[in-house]
């Protein structure tokens, strides 16, 4: 059996630490997330007295670099996780290498040490947010990096030269949805203290997880069962971003706006039903500040809006970093007088599930 496969390569600033990564993609599947397997190939020089460390960093910026002065930082780093690579722990007997890993060794020779390093399930998804920085490194939001280097404890990070870190995304793909009898859907309604009867609007999407670039469809129906009339319709797709550290720290971004009078006015005892097409893209909000984006690798890659993040519990405080949702939001205008009318209805803007590839190549970071 042959087993072909893609490899990140990546050494330390003084060649004697060699990362190698077979993804940098680590998937979280709400109730457990992929762990991190690696290899690291060892100077000789390093095999004596030397300890190995590997660590998983993960990196929250929620303030601007420029705005650093007098020894103040808006960066944040936790270490998620954290094992001693070499020379290995004796009672660590439940680690095996994974086939990926034994090819690499095999490949690599006796100074190759395999390692495997857990996220924890509550950790945040990878986002950053838009803020004109042209360099990813600097930018807000949620980063993650394998840590490998030489010192005396796991807390010794002085061997600047003796280290090397890749930059590695957690990420989370859209859930498999059973066929639903009745669509995503949301009803309100508006009473008139002066005046009889009610206002009813009703919102209806087709489905309730898209992926990146789809159209969404939106259905509206509205019954004027009062003696007001609706004079404008408004709809708006908005990216939600919670940013948890902050007690008032959400921002409501809106993607795209449609405004008609198609219909209207909607006289009082008519009805109106009509299904408006958006799509939620970066073009319209490109460079505005606070936008969610996915963390990518490089500058060179194309931005993109973040996915809608998934989380297990429904408290937030056991949660930590930044959540991002989608909403659509419709308005109905009655006039000075006759005020609004708003419904509100979330969806999931989510990758799907790639199919399993094979290759062979070795990329350096």
């Amino acid at each position: 059996m042959v087993l072909n496969f893609n490899v990140f390569k990546k050494s330390s600033a003084d060649g004697k630490l060699i990362l190698y990564l077979s993804k940098r993609n680590i998937v979280d599947h709400i109730t457990f997330v992929d762990p991190v397997d690696g290899v690291v190939l060892l100077d000789n020089s390093y095999l004596k007295n030397s300890k190995i460390f590997g660590q998983i960093v993960c990196s929250f910026r929620y303030g601007r670099k420029d705005d650093e002065m007098m020894g103040l930082c808006f960066q944040k780093d936790m270490y998620l996780a954290s094992a001693q690579i070499y020379p290995p722990r004796d009672n660590d007997d439940t680690f095996k290498p994974s086939k990926i890993q034994d090819c690499l060794i095999s490949k690599l020779g006796s100074n190759a040490m395999p390692f495997r390093l857990k996220v924890p399930e509550n950790a945040p998804a990878s986002v950053i947010l838009q803020d004109g920085t042209t360099s990813l490194a600097d930018a807000c939001g949620v980063q993650y990096y394998v840590k490998i280097f030489a010192g005396e404890s796991e807390t010794d990070h002085n061997r600047a030269k003796s280290s090397v870190a890749m930059r590695i995304r957690k990420i989370q793909f859209a859930p498999v949805m059973r066929p639903l009898s009745r669509h995503p859907c949301t009803i309100v309604r508006k009473d008139f203290m002066f005046s009889p009867g009610q206002l009813e609007l009703e919102a209806v999407l087709d489905k309730q997880v898209y992926t990146h670039g789809e159209n969404v469809l939106v259905t509206i129906c509205i019954r004027n069962n009062s003696n007001k009339m609706v004079k404008k319709i408004k709809l708006m797709m908005q990216q939600i971003v919670d940013i948890v550290i902050f007690q008032n720290g959400q921002c409501r971004t809106a993607l795209t706006a449609a405004e008609t009078q198609e219909g209207c006015p909607i006289l009082p005892g008519s009805s109106l039903q009509k299904t408006v097409v958006m799509t939620p893209t970066l073009e319209n909000v490109k460079g505005r500040y606070g936008v969610a984006l996915e963390d990518q690798f490089n500058d060179k890659q194309e931005p993109a809006l973040a996915s809608s993040v998934l989380i297990s519990s429904s408290d937030i405080k056991d949660v930590f970093g930044i959540i991002v949702s989608y909403s659509v939001k419709v308005k109905l205008y009655l006039g000075a007088l006759g005020g609004e009318l708003t419904a509100e209805l979330p969806f999931l803007i989510m990758h799907s599930k790639p199919e399993k590839k094979t290759t062979h190549s070795i990329t350096a970071s």
